[in-house]
């Protein structure tokens, strides 16, 4: 036999025997497994609100096909609870801790300045110390907050009643979130020619008297995100209604539960944005303090129609124009 020619049939039987077992080995080598990712959930209490954050955060990363393990914690409302819990999941160096509520966020940061923290349901991450700035985090924190549109809110009051001049507001005395909402919507109700009357409160029992000293000095009541008062909403907007006091709220959580209505931000959206957030750190090895505080652009406006009735108005009036209806 010619020698080139031998030469070349060992040359292509070695090619098809090492493309065979190439194919082979690539068959039945197992794919290496997704990495699986622990993730620490402080949560500071239980409301709706701070409920469909972590849910909408959780379905996220399902969504983005994360492997997870989440290790939930709910501080009841109790800030040596969430300090607690923070270093609990510092000690244990979970891959990453997501703080709902500026309590929650501000004792993860306290606890750790290695693991990456996110924060949501936090209105002034800036004033809460948390961050450097909404774009130049400065850290390993960074997260979304629920800043609500304050100014679409309090012109509500305007289009519904003309004759409205005081709104009452009932705050959270240790919840720096809620001092801020105040001062900002005292400036922000000026030029609408609303004045702001406040009643602050510790706990959930200061409620019922609240509503009932500022029905004696307001027309109206708007309800902050504060957690207090989103505990609060069905207690509140009973207490409303039986004075004929019109209500409105700074999301929809305290409207399905009896206020009137809103013009917000969705929850359940904030913790998606989250939930992408902490893929992008996970996942895409995203440097936290690259990444600025991010926050949702679109509203939603929602009326409670059982609310509506009760208060003898009009479901065609220019305020509800757009809304979705809930009872």
């Amino acid at each position: 036999m010619n020698t080139k020619i031998l030469k070349e049939k060992i040359v292509g039987f070695a090619v098809m025997m090492f493309l065979t077992i190439g194919i082979f080995l690539i068959q039945h080598t197992p794919l290496k497994a997704a990495e699986k990712f622990v993730i620490g959930i402080s949560q500071f209490a239980e409301h709706p609100a701070l409920d469909a954050v972590r849910q909408g955060f959780e379905d996220e990363l399902k969504a983005q096909g994360v492997e997870t393990e989440i290790i939930y914690k709910n501080a009841q409302g109790d800030t040596g609870s969430a300090g607690i819990i923070a270093q609990k999941f510092a000690a244990d160096k979970v891959d990453l801790i997501f703080g709902i509520a500026t309590i929650s966020a501000q004792t993860a940061k306290q606890a750790t300045d290695t693991i990456p923290v996110l924060f949501s349901a936090v209105t002034d991450p800036v004033h809460s110390q948390l961050v450097n700035s909404m774009n130049d985090v400065g850290g390993n924190v960074t997260g979304t907050t629920d800043a609500s549109p304050m100014d679409k809110q309090l012109a509500l009051f305007k289009q519904l009643d003309s004759n409205i001049k005081k709104v009452g507001i009932i705050y959270n005395t240790s919840e720096s979130n809620s001092e801020i909402q105040v001062a900002q919507a005292k400036e922000i109700a000026k030029p609408l020619g609303i004045e702001i009357v406040t009643v602050g409160v510790n706990n959930i029992n200061d409620i019922p008297q609240a509503v009932n000293s500022l029905s004696s000095k307001a027309d109206a009541l708007y309800a902050i995100t504060d957690n207090i008062v989103a505990s609060a909403a069905g207690l509140i907007a009973k207490s409303a209604a039986e004075r004929k006091m019109l209500t409105i709220a700074a999301e929809e959580g305290p409207v399905k539960n009896g206020l009137l209505m809103t013009d917000g931000l969705s929850y359940y959206e904030l913790g998606k944005q989250t939930g992408l957030m902490a893929k992008k750190i996970l996942v895409d090895k995203v440097n936290p303090k690259d990444m600025p505080v991010e926050s949702l652009q679109n509203t939603t406006k929602i009326v409670n129609e059982n609310t509506m009735k009760k208060l003898k108005l009009d479901k065609n009036n220019p305020a509800f124009e757009g809304a979705v209806f809930v009872k």
